[in-house]
């Protein structure tokens, strides 16, 4: 029974909450009708002369006589019985009033209220007593019309059935009459959310905080009773695609409590005072429910540092959202069971004050996940797929450096997807790799036209990355290379696979520099030419070089000084150093990078003929894998085991909680 008048309630607000538009054409086609019918009376009048009318008035066939004073006119309208009259019968059906037989039928001009006075009181005195009417007076104009209480009764009837069918849930005027609350969208126990921490892989680290947010839920009693206070807030931070949005999900999942969802942006309006309104009803509405959760994704929308980049004298309403944001965090009290979780990509932006002890106490990075980690989050959309005997999450994880849990899953879809379009009844391993492919490089375009001269330079260009990284002892090992066309501009890549490293030397950076400018240097050995197609390993290897320089310390004659400002502090200098020290950072970044790429032609110099075995098979296969490589020219003169052979054999030493910079590190290297 509750079940039936549940759906009632919600097939009545849908009733209700239709669209917008339609009420309002309904409402508009009601005002026309209402506009046409009372203007209809005055169309289609006969003009006469004022000597007619007086003949009309003797003949005893006018019923009513009115004076529009505003206009100097006067109407005239017939008796019923005047209709079968000629020649009223015939003028009447011509202007088609002997149909509608409302008056006034007849009208004409007078020169002035006055005259029609006087004309007309002597035209009564020469007409017998029974056939003397009189005549009434009137102003008509258009305000009067909308003054009329027919019209005015139309229009307040008509606004009253807008309203009724727009104060709806989703309806404009429930939107303007309720803009001062808040738009979180709440799951309880009716709609609860699903999710729990078995659907979130590779966030084993910031599972084990959360937990004990779960468990001061379920059992408060536990940190209280010692005098212990829970966090207020809990800060999520991350890369995008990592999982904040899931792992807070799964805290309500876990801890089966009210759940309130909102982004940061839903308190930001156009109009002053509404960001803060609805911050204060979604603290009201969450003490109502207490225990429970609030969730604010993205909260960087509201929350940036205040009286940064603001125009002096502007009443800035996102700042006066942040005020009531922070008040209402340290104003409930402690033991309410009101938590609050948000996540953000950019805390670097957020404000001080938000992130004090007392509103946000905790802040959990969350990173891209590493071997073993992408393993898991493998097997978690792996579930639902079915696969064929060949596919291996291990292996996939080690082929897919540097992504996040969302890519991950966008790389089990275009699986699905790519099996899908063959027709294959399994997923095979295939499939997998064609879709870490798709990802990294973008999409195959088999439709363009390569002549054979360029397709030759990508090839010896990418043998050329993949020799100088196979024989640099600390450059990334290589995985793949490929010189079919994907994406935009990019006509072919090498994947390679960074080491899980916490710290980077001078001797791995200049490697890896090395390792970029390999392609160029294969070009200029092989063809005596460069072309355009190491734009992307240029603009790595500049930077790379100018954060050695410049943020590292690594640089001997501008010493241990990093001008890297990771705070952002308010001064802000775009270029904190003398245009001396400029100069000296300038020469000291070329220098750099013209030994590094001295070393790779020299490099390539020695091993040119394992350079043109790996070039000729990429012009034969297009795509060559790791063991095609050691195939062609033999095992790498290192002894050391890399991290994707000891992952896949299962001896992967333990891994540490965060990487120390993971900007450096690349996994593809397209063009």
């Amino acid at each position: 029974m509750k079940k039936g008048n549940k759906d009632n309630d919600l097939s009545n607000r849908n009733v209700r909450a239709q669209n917008p538009k339609q009420t309002w054409l309904i409402f508009l086609l009601l005002l026309f009708i209402g506009t046409t019918l009372y203007l209809n009376k005055f169309k289609d009048i006969i003009t006469i002369s004022e000597r007619r009318f007086e003949t009309m008035m003797r003949s005893g066939v006018v019923e009513e006589v009115v004076l529009v004073t505003n206009k100097n006119l006067v109407e005239v309208t017939l008796k019923e019985e005047a209709y079968k009259q000629e020649p009223y019968f015939s003028e009447l059906h011509q202007s088609g009033k002997l149909v509608q037989k409302k008056g006034p039928h007849y009208s004409f001009k007078t020169p002035s209220v006055q005259v029609f006075n006087d004309n007309f009181k002597a035209l009564e005195q020469k007409l017998d007593p029974g056939k003397r009417i009189g005549y009434t007076t009137e102003e008509r104009d258009l305000p009067g019309l909308l003054l009329s209480w027919g019209f005015l009764l139309f229009i307040f009837w008509g606004f009253w059935m807008f309203m009724r069918r727009m104060a709806g849930p989703g309806g404009a005027a429930g939107q303007l009459f309720n803009i001062g609350k808040s738009r979180a969208a709440l799951f309880d126990t009716e709609n609860q959310v699903k999710v729990t921490f078995d659907n979130v892989a590779g966030l084993q680290e910031a599972k084990e905080e959360v937990k004990e947010v779960v468990e001061f839920l379920k059992s408060p009693d536990k940190f209280t009773q010692l005098g212990g206070k829970i966090p207020k807030g809990v800060l999520l931070i991350g890369t995008p695609g990592t999982g904040k949005t899931l792992l807070a999900k799964a805290v309500a999942g876990e801890a089966g409590v009210p759940f309130f969802s909102l982004s940061g942006s839903d308190f930001v309006e156009m109009f002053v005072g509404v960001g803060a309104a609805r911050v204060r009803d979604l603290f009201k509405q969450a003490k109502k429910k207490a225990p429970c959760i609030v969730f604010i994704d993205e909260i960087d929308a509201v929350g940036r540092s205040r009286g940064k980049g603001s125009m002096p004298g502007v009443n800035d309403e996102r700042e006066n959202t942040l005020n009531s944001l922070l008040v209402e965090m340290d104003g409930f009290a402690t033991d309410s069971g009101v938590i609050i979780l948000a996540a953000s990509n950019r805390p670097e932006i957020l404000d001080s004050a938000l992130l004090r002890p007392g509103r946000f106490d905790r802040q959990i990075s969350i990173d891209k996940p590493d071997m073993a980690g992408r393993e898991e989050i493998f097997n978690v959309h792996m579930k639902p797929l079915r696969l064929a005997k060949d596919v291996h999450a291990k292996k996939l994880a080690a082929q897919t450096p540097g992504f996040a849990g969302a890519e991950i899953a966008n790389v089990c879809n275009e699986a699905a997807l790519i099996a899908a379009r063959k027709d294959k009844k399994l997923i095979q391993m295939a499939d997998f790799q064609d879709a870490v492919d798709r990802v990294i490089g973008g999409l195959e375009k088999k439709n363009k036209i390569i002549s054979p001269q360029e397709k030759e330079i990508v090839a010896y260009h990418e043998a050329g990355h993949a020799i100088a990284g196979w024989f640099l002892e600390h450059a990334d090992p290589l995985l793949k290379v490929s010189i079919v066309p994907r994406g935009v501009a990019s006509l072919g890549y090498a994947q390679y696979i960074p080491k899980e490293l916490f710290l980077y030397q001078t001797e791995q950076m200049l490697d890896e520099m090395t390792m970029a400018l390999g392609g160029r240097a294969a070009e200029e050995i092989t063809f005596g030419k460069i072309s355009t197609g190491a734009l992307s390993d240029l603009e790595s290897v500049t930077k790379l070089a100018y954060s050695m320089v410049t943020i590292y310390g690594m640089n001997d004659k501008i010493g241990n000084i990093s001008f890297y400002d990771s705070k952002r502090s308010e001064y802000n200098f775009a270029k904190p150093y003398s245009e001396a020290t400029a100069k000296t950072i300038d020469e000291e970044v070329r220098s750099i990078i013209t030994q590094t790429y001295k070393r790779a032609k020299e490099l390539l110099l020695k091993k040119k003929k394992e350079l043109e075995v790996v070039a000729r098979e990429l012009l034969k296969k297009e795509i060559i894998f790791q063991t095609d490589l050691k195939k062609l020219i033999g095992k790498r003169p290192f002894h050391k085991e890399t991290a994707y052979e000891a992952f896949i054999k299962g001896t992967s030493t333990k891994k540490g909680n965060k990487k120390a910079d993971t900007k450096t590190k690349k996994p593809k290297r397209a063009r």
